[in-house]
């Protein structure tokens, strides 16, 4: 049986900025562009939760909910110092970590570091004995050598961890025993599972799964034909069920960018102009990871807050600003209309476009520390 941690920081973002600027301190701060710069939120401390201020929300609506709410524009170069300073906490107990995220990981300590004599210890023997212990003593860790909390979920597979992490947020601990963990998922109500987003909670609420002891009653086959083959996720989760191996090292998906206007664009020139100097950071940060990919998606957000992708896939990787800019600008010309004698302008203004690159090409470094050290070997981009 496996001992899994799921560790997710407290608004991690906005606890940064807090504990920085000691005048944001108690106080509902967001990290992300001010309302008159068109901005939306990357991040809510929770005093701002309080006022339903969220990630993701306009920030003009941010400040509408919550009038006195301080604005602080994102460091992400700060924000990646310390993940990777909590990632190192991370691996004195176990070298079985998967980041997710800047903020959040998982750990199996089923075997934990130092449980080879021949080695240094990196924990006291007490806190080896438990997956419990060890998070506990993650957190104050994490609490003494960075000023932030986390919160911890324990339990015996990943879906479970992950749960149990939101369970008693923030600077919590929560921890689903083997023997209730099927008691437990039948108690859940659906759209707490990890996984079930909004439109599948909905649909599951239509067809009466409340709980997990409603999707309990599923037939396998049943849920593979009324929800694909996530169904057959949905099965065994119910069960409590998730054989899903916490993979070290995992391989960063895509490398993105993206730009939000001040002012909405309606002309082909100005739009043209900004895809070219987001091609240019692309291309900048796909060297500084020494990567090249095969997929590359464009963005676009109207000023209604609709958004719409395009995408194509080459049969060669690319890399530089000459090859990915005439890819972008010909996706781009697929969202424009012509209108009377001015060809191709947008069927309404363009707050926003971005430009990421997917199915990465790397080198494959040949051992396991040279990956961990790898550059593309990181979080997840948040594009």
């Amino acid at each position: 049986m496996r001992k899994i941690i799921h560790v997710d920081m407290d608004a991690f973002y906005a606890s940064v900025e807090q504990r920085d600027r000691p005048e944001c301190r108690g106080k509902p701060v967001a990290v992300g562009g001010s309302p008159d710069k068109r901005g939306a939120v990357a991040a809510a401390s929770y005093e701002a939760r309080q006022f339903g201020v969220h990630s993701a929300m306009p920030s003009r609506t941010a400040v509408q909910k919550c009038p006195h709410l301080i604005f602080v524009q994102p460091r992400f170069e700060v924000y990646g110092a310390v993940s990777q300073q909590i990632r190192d906490i991370f691996y004195r107990y176990t070298d079985l970590v998967e980041p997710l995220a800047l903020d959040e990981a998982y750990l199996d300590v089923t075997e934990q570091a130092g449980d080879d004599p021949s080695q240094d210890s990196f924990v006291e023997l007490q806190s080896r004995r438990s997956a419990t212990a060890i998070a506990h003593a993650i957190k104050a860790d994490i609490l003494a050598e960075t000023q932030l909390t986390a919160s911890a979920g324990v339990s015996i597979n990943k879906f479970l961890a992950k749960i149990a992490s939101g369970m008693d947020k923030p600077d919590g601990l929560y921890l689903i025993r083997p023997e209730a963990a099927e008691a437990f998922v039948a108690n859940l109500p659906i759209e707490k599972f990890h996984g079930v987003g909004e439109v599948t909670a909905a649909k599951m609420h239509r067809l009466g799964i409340q709980t997990g002891a409603d999707l309990k009653e599923w037939a396998e086959v049943d849920l593979v034909a009324a929800f694909g083959k996530v169904g057959r996720h949905y099965y065994r989760i119910a069960r409590a069920i998730d054989d899903r191996l916490v993979e070290p090292n995992r391989m960063r998906k895509s490398i993105g960018v993206e730009t939000s206007f001040a002012d909405d664009v309606c002309d082909r020139p100005a739009m043209h102009q900004a895809l070219e100097q987001i091609a240019t950071e692309l291309q900048q940060r796909m060297a500084d990871k020494d990567t090249s990919g095969r997929t590359l998606t464009l963005k676009v957000k109207y000023a209604d807050y609709q958004q719409v992708t395009r995408s194509r896939t080459l049969p060669e990787a690319i890399a530089t600003t000459a090859q990915i800019l005439p890819l972008a600008t010909a996706l781009l010309d697929t969202l424009l209309d012509s209108v009377g004698d001015t060809p191709l302008r947008p069927q309404k203004p363009v707050r926003l476009l971005g430009l990421a690159i997917a199915n990465l090409t790397i080198s494959a470094p040949s051992t396991p520390s040279d990956r961990a050290s790898h550059p593309i070997y990181q979080q997840l981009t948040l594009f």
